[in-house]
């Protein structure tokens, strides 16, 4: 199967053509280079082309929060009348994209009106076959998934979409054949539920620090429970990413349109908030006075192995603690680059470092938002020698209390 990506940057284009690829995602290098030379894969800015060498489109664009919460359609839309303007057959075009409930009929709808002014009636058939990729195992979860969602309308679409992923229909990946507006929905619900299950731990983690329990054990407990299972349960500054927050923000937005509000949803996007905020909170009240500290950060990402800081935790926190006559030593494998545009505002106060040890010499406390692996394996010994200070603010539960206060530090966690 033959592949041709699109995109209207040129930039961007003449890079990957380049073999250089423009963000950071595990495997991905060696998989485009592999396809690359097997002449299954090409790159192009010219859409007319690749629309027309095509018979199954994929829409998979960026659908960014608008300032009331709402998914902004404008790319999906635009591509939606290019490929109106150009279609020279049959075609199944699918939403990639996450988008709200009724998307693909208005997707539909635009296609429709762009051939009817055109005088043509070459028939489509539209599907929604949302992804649930993990940033920094994107590769690994696309070639095995746990589910495959297609939301269809005919049965020659379902067929080719079969034969589109024909090696994992082969392998027995579980299918969810469905209408459109359910695969939309399932897209929503599923990121909404993960949201609500993290935002949960992280307040039960809070409750845990005031009644003297000990949250990883909590959690640890209710992951065996087959009802409620392990994976989400990792309590910590709260979530960030381009999915989460953007798509509790529009599945709340959507359910107040409908009036039949999700209002368990409009709380886990205001706890999460809460729980980032309450974390340079408490950084400010253990150190007391930060006018004149220099405070060492390790991790930028809103998660480990990926470049992506959008909505990240330490967005939230740098920020507020910046308010402060404070300077900030910064390290992450990943994050550099894109902090630089995410963290503007306050780039005088950061000094970039090239490693963790670097990012922690002469400082007065060490802040953990990110769990990165190299993280977990610090020479806590030299830390402390090299450290100003002694504060340690383990907000991703990476190490044993007393370990690191035998050392000398003074360690504060999330729920225990």
């Amino acid at each position: 199967m033959n592949v041709i990506c699109v995109d209207k940057d040129k930039e961007k284009i003449d890079k990957l053509n380049c073999g250089i690829i423009p963000i950071y995602e595990q495997n991905l290098e060696a998989l485009i280079k592999k396809n690359r030379q097997n002449k299954r894969l090409e790159f192009t800015t010219d859409i007319s082309y690749a629309i027309k060498q095509s018979k199954v489109i994929f829409i998979a664009v960026g659908t960014p929060a608008m300032e009331d919460g709402k998914a902004d359609l404008n790319n999906v839309l635009e591509v939606a009348k290019t490929i109106g303007k150009y279609m020279n057959g049959y075609k199944v075009i699918v939403n990639k994209s996450t988008v709200p409930i009724g998307t693909a009929k208005l997707v539909k709808k635009v296609i429709k009106e762009i051939l009817d002014n055109k005088g043509v009636s070459h028939k489509f058939d539209m599907v929604s076959n949302p992804e649930f990729l993990r940033e920094g195992s994107a590769v690994y979860d696309f070639t095995n998934p746990d589910r495959i969602v297609l939301g269809v309308d005919s049965k020659k679409a379902t067929r080719i979409m079969k034969e589109v992923y024909r090696v994992l229909y082969l392998s027995e990946t579980p299918f969810v054949i469905t209408n459109i507006e359910t695969a939309e929905m399932i897209k929503y619900a599923s990121n909404a539920f993960l949201a609500m299950k993290i935002t949960y731990i992280n307040q039960i983690a809070n409750l845990c620090e005031k009644v003297g329990a000990d949250v990883c054990h909590v959690a640890k407990a209710m992951g065996m429970d087959q009802r409620i299972g392990s994976k989400f349960l990792n309590p910590g500054p709260g979530y960030g990413g381009s999915c989460f927050p953007k798509d509790t923000n529009a599945l709340f937005r959507i359910s107040e349109e409908k009036k039949e509000p999700v209002t368990l949803i409009k709380e886990t996007i205001k706890a999460n908030e809460h729980q980032k905020h309450k974390m340079a909170k408490r950084i400010k009240r253990e150190i007391g006075n930060l006018n004149g500290k220099t405070i060492g950060v390790l991790g930028l990402t809103f998660k480990p192995k990926t470049d992506d800081m959008r909505e990240s935790p330490a967005i939230t926190i740098l920020n507020k603690l910046s308010k402060y006559d404070v300077k900030f030593k910064v390290y992450d494998p990943q994050g550099h680059k894109e902090s630089a545009m995410r963290l503007q505002n306050i780039l005088d106060k950061i000094k970039y470092c090239e490693n963790e040890y670097d990012a922690v010499t002469d400082v007065d406390a060490i802040v953990i938002l990110t769990e990165w692996n190299e993280f977990r394996t610090m020479d806590l010994q030299k830390i402390k020698k090299i450290m100003k200070g002694n504060y340690f603010f383990d907000f991703r539960n990476i190490y044993d209390r007393n370990i690191v206060e035998k050392l000398g530090f003074k360690y504060y966690c999330v729920g225990r």
